[in-house]
């Protein structure tokens, strides 16, 4: 038995205890961060520099990619570390810092995603509306409730879980801090005060949900009475990624946070909890820009005008020596 007190590290779970093995997760969690760089990274250059781009659907999408980053950068490098260095501690503050990340950029991505589905609510269903309800002001006022929520959020929950007296030990299930794991280290019955703030966060988390499957009901129900089917495809285009990226991270994150105790295991966990703080940010920029064509066809210009600058200053470089 240890009190939260006498804590000063944690033990996160291990992926092998094989060294080559080690090595191989090292890498391939290097392949997917770097990955999420690179995507999350030349969708935010290519709305930045792209003025075609500067309408609310694709501000709302640049903050995304932000939040993106800011999640796997909050997680995987860690990790990574661990297994390069073959160990599992990370300090009591790198613990409660995970912990408060975490919770901030996921909790302001589901905000984000909620102000998404009403971009395309507005965007398709009252077109006419769309620059007096969605104005530049406007937009910048939802973006900074999104990420203004999620911190709040995050201070909340991560205050009220690190302040519970932890009696079982030190040793977490999950190769990063996240809040159901430190719960089983908690003493009997303190934890359900940390319960309570969770079911009132997933009754808030589900209210957003509704809003957002309302919206999409009637989005689908705008887009067929389409008589165009050019007209339709393009609806759909914007529509079908935004719904995909938030299938996949309300599915796993709420399967993860609220999941019955019967039927968690350690490899259960580790899967759920790769799936939604490592794959839905390395796969965003895939999904957005595969779909998208207006989004291809920026970054494509972006690439081709950087290629063909490249090569203008090698000759000019070249003529001057």
């Amino acid at each position: 038995m240890t009190n939260s007190s006498s804590i000063t590290q944690f033990l996160l779970l291990a992926f092998t205890d094989t060294r080559e093995l080690q090595l191989l997760h090292f890498w391939l969690f290097l392949g997917i961060y770097l990955a999420a760089l690179l995507g999350n990274g030349l969708i935010i250059t290519t709305i930045a520099c792209d003025h075609h781009l500067h309408t609310p659907m694709y501000f709302f999408l640049l903050n995304l990619s932000l939040l993106d980053l800011g999640s796997i950068s909050t997680t995987v490098p860690k990790s990574m570390a661990n297994s390069l260095w073959n160990t599992r501690a990370i300090s009591y503050p790198g613990c409660a810092a995970q912990v408060f990340l975490c919770l901030f950029f996921m909790s302001a991505e589901y905000f984000l995603l909620t102000l998404m589905a009403y971009d395309r609510y507005v965007a398709i269903c009252k077109p006419l509306h769309y620059g007096t309800l969605l104005g530049s002001r406007a937009c910048v006022h939802m973006a900074a409730a999104a990420w203004g929520t999620g911190f709040l959020y995050a201070v909340l929950h991560t205050a009220n879980t690190l302040s519970l007296p932890l009696c079982q030990g030190n040793v977490l299930d999950q190769f990063f801090c996240e809040v159901p794991q430190i719960l089983k280290l908690s003493c009997s019955h303190s934890y359900l005060r940390e319960i309570w703030l969770l079911v009132v966060s997933a009754c808030l988390f589900f209210s957003f949900f509704v809003f957002i499957v309302v919206s999409y009901v009637q989005i689908f129900r705008a887009v067929l009475r389409i008589p165009s089917e050019q007209g339709r495809h393009k609806a759909f285009s914007t529509c079908l990624p935004h719904l995909a990226v938030l299938s996949l991270f309300l599915s796993t994150g709420t399967f993860a946070y609220l999941k019955p105790p019967s039927i968690s295991s350690p490899s259960l966990d580790l899967v759920v909890s790769f799936l939604y703080s490592v794959v839905p940010p390395a796969v965003n920029p895939l999904i957005y820009s595969m779909r998208n064509q207006e989004l291809k066809d920026a970054l494509r210009k972006m690439m081709t005008g950087s290629f063909s600058e490249a090569i203008n200053s090698l000759f000019s470089s070249a003529q001057r020596s």
